[in-house]
C-alpha cells in the first residue's frame, strides 16, 4: 500500500489537531529593536550574519514566505510584513498553527514585550508561567541602592510571600538554572552559603542578574517546595544554555540528587527543548522518575529536520509517551510559533509513521499518541482550563466541526448547558456576536434555569432560585459548553460544571489522585407509525442483541455519528446493537472526568441531531414501557442505562489497580477505599445518577441494572462492578463501573456525586464488605437500594458530604426539583409519553 494512503488518518490527526502550545514566551511589540532575522537563529553580534547560510534559515524562511504569499527573500518578508501590521500577520501565524491555548512564561527582557492580555487576541486561552529568577531579581531590583538591608531571612519571606499569592493565578514555575550557575542544584544547600550568595550579588551594579550558585540553589529549592505544596510543574531549560556556561553542566542528569530528594517526590518537573543535545538523557530520566516531564520546542528553528526527527526519535525510545508535550518555543516574533507548530506537525507524523514501520506501534494508537503529544498531557499536566477545541455546530440537521469550518463559515453559536433535571438547553448566538462580544463577557440568564424540571420550564418551589441575574460564558473560544457564573464573573454554586471541577480539586490537592471516566450510552431509534389514523413512535427495528442484521439497517446513522463524534474530538470505542427493539450503545473512550462529562453532552446532541437528519428519533430515555401507544408484544423490558467507567491516576500511573504490595480483589488501597465511599454513599449518589422517577423503573432485579446494594468483579448484577479487560492480569482489575446511571443524569452531577463519595472512602479509609458473585437477587442478605425516587432523595437529604463538599445550595436546589418530579408524575402517569423528546 501507498505510504500516503496506509498513514491517511495518522497525517489528518497530526495536521489538524488544535494544539496546546506548552511553553513559550512573550511577542514584542512593532518598533521593537530586536531585529527580524534573530527569528531564524539564536546568534548575534557579527555571528548573525552568516545565519541565512543555514539549513534552518533556508527552509524557515521558505515557509514563511509560502504563508504570505511573497517572493522567498528576507528582504520581501520582512516588506509584507511592514505593509500587513503586527497584528495582521500575528491573526495569519496563529490561525495558521491551529493553537488553542497559549502557556507564556515571564522571563522575557526583549525590547518593547507585549503584556500577557495581548496575546488572547490571537490564541482562544493564555496562561502564564512565573519564571522563579525574575521574580527574585525583581524583588531585589525594587531597592535600587547598592548593598541594600536585604538579608536571607527577609528576601526568602518576601519572596515566597509573593510566589503564593499568585500561585493560583499561573499553571506553573520556570528556571534558568541551566543558563545561569548549572543543573548541578544542590538540595542540601546552607542558608550560611545562600546568605553569603545574596551578599556577594547585592554588592554588584543594578538591575541585579543572579549568577551566584548557591543562592540560585537555594531560590529553586524553596520554589520547588511551593511548586509542590500548589500542584505546579516546574519548568526546566536543559542543554545548550548561555556561552558563559559549559555545556557539560546543563545536563538533566545532574537533577538527580533533586529528584531523589524525598521532598520532592511528587513534583513535577518539565524538562524544555528537548534537553538538546541530550535527549537520550531527558528520555530516560523520564523513564525512571515519575517526576520528569519532556518538552520539545523547534521555533527558534535552530536545527535541521534530520535534526528534529533524530531528537524526537531520542526523546521516545524509552520515554511514557504520555510524558511528551509540544511546544513551539515562540518568542518575539509570531513567526516563530507558526513554523514551531507547522515542523513539530511534520516531525511527529514520520516519527509515528516510523514507529508503526517498526511495529512499535499501530497506527491507531499513533493517533492516539498524536492527542497525547499535541494536547492531551499538556491539558493533563498544566490543569488548564480547556476541555474541547472543536466548535459542535449543530444547525437543523447539519453537525459539524472547527476542522472543517473556518469562523467565517458558521452561522450560529450554540452555547450549551445541561441543567439540573439532566435537559439539554440552549441559547443561539450569531457567530459575529459570540466571538465579537460573547465569547469573552457572555450573555444573561436568570439562575432559574437551572432548575427547571423536565415537566415545566421553572424553577421547582423548595429550590430557592428565582429569575435574578446570573450569566453563561464559554470558557474556550471554540467551545460551546459553558459555565454558569455570577454577575461578578464569579462560578455560580449552581453551576454543575463547578460543582464537578470543585470536587475533583479537592480530590487532587488532598490526595494527587485524577478521575478518568468513560461512558457507555444506551439509546431507542424511533420511527413514525401510523395506527387507527394517529401517529405514533415506534421501535426503529425488531432485532436482538449485538444483531448484524439491526446494525445493517442503522449503520448508515451509526456511522454519521461516528464521524461527527470524531470530528468533534470525541473517541468512540465501540457500538453495538444492544438487547431492546431498536435499541443501540455508543461507548466513549475515557478521559479525565471533567472532559469526559462535556463529552457526553456533546454525543447526546450528535447523536440526537443524526436522528433528526432522518426522521427518526434518539432518546435516551431509561424506561421505554410507558412510552409506546403501538401494540408490543414482542419488545423486551429493557431500559437504556448510560453506564460509567472509572478509574484512579497519579503521576499518569493507574493507582485503582492493585499491586503485589497490595492487593484487595485486584484493587489498590486507594482503590478500595475509594468504591467503598462510592458503595457506602450509593443510595444518596442515586439522586444523581437515576434522577427521574421513572429511573426506578429501569433498576430492577434481573435485568442488569444493579437493584441491590452490593458490588462484585464482573457481576452485572451489582450496581459496582469492577472491570478486568482484556490485556489486564487477571488478579487484578483496571477500573469499576457504575451501572445505576441513565440518560436523564446531568453528567457533571453524576460524577461529582461519585467523586464526592470517593473522597469521603479516602478521608475516612472505608472498608468494603466481600464481593458479590452471585446474583444478589438470590440472596436474601443484600439489601436493595431505594425502590423508587423519593428513597434517594430522603437518603440525599441526610447525607451531610454531599452539602458539605458539593454546596449546600446546589443539593438543596436538587432535592426540591426531584420533589417536584415525583408529585408531578405521580398525579399524571401519561405525562412520560413526552419525555422521549426531552431525553
Amino acid at each position: 500500500m501507498d505510504m500516503d494512503a496506509k498513514y491517511a488518518d495518522l497525517r489528518r490527526a497530526a495536521e489538524e489537531t488544535a494544539v496546546v502550545d506548552a511553553h513559550a514566551h512573550d511577542l514584542v511589540a512593532a518598533g521593537s529593536t530586536l531585529p527580524f532575522i534573530g527569528c531564524f537563529s539564536e546568534a548575534d553580534g557579527d555571528a548573525l550574519a552568516l545565519a541565512p547560510h543555514s539549513l534552518p534559515f533556508k527552509r524557515s524562511l521558505r515557509d514563511i514566505a509560502a504563508l504570505y504569499d511573497c517572493d522567498p527573500s528576507l528582504e520581501k518578508v520582512e516588506e509584507f510584513r511592514r505593509a500587513q501590521g503586527l497584528s495582521s500577520i500575528t491573526s495569519k501565524c496563529f490561525q495558521a498553527a491551529n493553537i488553542s491555548a497559549l502557556v507564556v512564561d515571564d522571563v522575557s527582557t526583549l525590547d518593547k514585550t507585549l503584556e500577557l492580555e495581548s496575546h488572547k487576541a490571537f490564541a482562544p486561552k493564555v496562561y502564564r508561567v512565573v519564571g522563579i529568577e525574575t521574580l527574585a531579581e525583581t524583588i531585589i531590583n525594587e531597592e535600587s541602592v547598592v548593598g541594600s538591608s536585604w538579608t536571607l531571612d527577609s528576601f526568602t519571606e518576601a519572596f515566597v510571600a509573593k510566589l503564593k499569592s499568585v500561585a493560583n493565578k499561573i499553571v506553573g514555575l520556570k528556571s534558568m538554572a541551566a543558563h545561569r550557575s548549572g543543573l548541578e542544584i544542590d538540595p542540601s544547600v546552607s542558608k550560611v552559603d545562600a546568605e553569603d550568595g545574596l551578599r556577594k550579588e547585592l554588592a554588584t551594579r543594578r538591575p541585579l542578574r543572579i549568577t551566584n550558585k548557591n543562592l540560585f540553589d537555594y531560590i529553586f529549592i524553596h520554589s520547588l517546595e511551593i511548586a509542590v505544596e500548589f500542584h505546579l510543574p516546574m519548568q526546566i531549560h536543559t542543554g545548550f544554555g548561555d556561552r558563559e556556561l559549559g555545556l557539560r553542566h546543563c545536563t538533566p542528569f545532574h537533577l538527580r540528587a533533586v529528584l531523589e530528594d524525598k521532598r520532592f517526590v511528587k513534583c513535577q518537573i518539565v524538562l524544555l527543548n528537548a534537553s538538546y543535545p541530550f535527549s537520550r538523557e531527558g528520555s530516560y530520566l523520564a523513564s525512571v522518575y515519575s517526576q520528569v516531564y519532556l518538552d520539545f520546542g523547534f521555533a527558534f528553528p535552530k536545527l535541521s529536520v534530520q535534526g528534529i526527527t533524530s531528537s524526537l526519535k531520542e526523546l521516545l525510545e524509552r520515554a511514557p509517551i504520555k510524558k511528551v508535550m509540544f511546544s513551539t518555543d515562540g518568542y518575539a516574533f509570531p513567526e516563530t510559533y507558526y513554523l514551531g507548530a507547522k515542523w513539530a506537525r511534520d516531525v511527529v507524523y514520520r516519527v509515528l509513521s516510523a514507529a508503526c514501520e517498526d511495529g512499535d506501534l499501530t497506527i491507531q494508537e499513533a493517533i492516539e499518541a498524536v492527542e497525547d503529544i499535541f494536547r492531551r498531557n499538556a491539558l493533563h499536566l498544566y490543569k488548564l482550563n480547556v476541555f474541547h477545541e472543536k466548535t459542535t455546530s449543530i444547525d437543523d440537521n447539519t453537525i459539524s466541526s472547527s476542522s472543517c469550518l473556518g469562523k467565517d463559515d458558521v452561522i450560529l453559536v450554540r452555547m450549551v448547558w445541561n441543567d439540573a433535571s439532566g435537559q439539554h438547553r440552549c441559547r443561539a448566538l450569531p457567530a459575529e456576536r459570540f466571538y465579537g462580544i460573547a465569547r469573552n463577557k457572555g450573555v444573561g440568564l436568570g439562575i432559574a434555569a437551572v432548575g427547571f424540571t423536565s415537566f415545566r420550564d421553572a424553577p421547582a418551589v423548595g429550590t430557592n432560585l428565582t429569575c435574578a441575574g446570573e450569566e453563561i460564558r464559554s470558557r474556550n473560544e471554540e467551545m460551546v459548553m459553558v459555565d454558569m457564573l455570577t454577575g461578578s464573573g464569579e462560578a455560580s454554586e449552581y453551576c454543575p460544571r463547578n460543582a464537578l471541577r470543585k470536587v475533583t480539586k479537592v480530590l487532587l490537592d488532598e490526595f494527587n489522585v485524577t478521575v478518568k471516566a468513560g461512558f457507555e450510552n444506551e439509546f431507542y431509534l424511533l420511527r413514525k407509525s401510523f395506527s387507527e389514523g394517529h401517529e405514533h413512535w415506534v421501535p426503529y427495528d425488531n432485532s436482538s442483541y449485538c444483531s448484524t442484521s439491526a446494525f445493517d439497517g442503522a449503520s448508515f446513522m451509526l456511522k454519521e455519528a461516528h464521524s461527527c463524534l470524531k470530528a468533534a474530538g470525541i473517541v468512540v470505542e465501540q457500538m453495538h446493537a444492544e438487547g431492546g427493539n431498536g435499541q443501540f450503545e455508543i461507548a466513549l473512550k475515557y478521559v479525565l472526568c471533567t472532559l469526559a462529562a462535556d463529552n457526553q453532552i456533546y454525543a447526546r446532541e450528535i447523536i440526537k441531531s443524526i436522528a433528526r437528519k432522518h426522521g427518526v428519533i434518539a432518546t435516551f430515555l431509561p424506561n421505554m414501557m410507558q412510552c409506546f401507544h403501538w401494540p408490543r408484544p414482542d419488545l423486551n423490558e429493557l431500559g437504556s442505562g448510560c453506564h460509567v467507567h472509572l478509574s484512579l491516576w497519579k503521576n499518569d500511573q493507574n493507582v485503582f489497580m492493585g499491586s503485589n504490595k497490595y492487593n484487595y480483589h485486584g484493587m489498590s488501597n486507594t482503590g478500595e477505599r475509594f468504591l467503598a465511599g462510592v458503595y457506602h454513599h450509593l443510595p444518596s449518589i442515586l439522586a444523581f445518577t437515576a434522577p427521574h422517577p421513572h429511573s426506578y423503573d429501569r433498576i430492577q432485579p434481573n435485568t442488569f441494572t444493579g437493584a441491590y446494594l452490593c458490588w462484585g468483579k464482573e457481576n452485572r448484577e451489582a450496581p459496582l462492578r469492577t472491570s478486568c479487560p482484556p490485556g489486564v492480569p487477571p488478579d487484578f482489575v483496571s477500573n469499576f463501573e457504575i451501572r445505576s446511571f441513565d440518560g436523564c443524569a446531568n453528567p457533571h452531577l453524576g460524577l461529582a456525586a461519585i467523586v464526592n463519595a470517593g473522597i469521603d472512602g479516602l478521608r475516612r479509609g472505608l472498608k468494603l464488605p466481600p464481593p458479590t458473585e452471585l446474583n444478589p437477587a438470590d440472596c436474601a442478605s443484600h439489601e436493595r437500594l431505594p425502590h423508587d425516587l423519593l428513597g434517594s432523595v430522603e437518603a440525599l437529604a441526610a447525607d451531610k458530604i454531599f452539602h458539605e463538599l458539593m454546596g449546600d445550595k446546589l443539593v438543596t436546589s436538587v432535592i426540591a426539583m426531584r420533589k417536584a418530579e415525583i408529585e408531578h408524575y405521580a398525579k399524571n402517569p401519561g405525562a412520560v409519553h413526552h419525555l422521549i423528546h426531552r431525553y
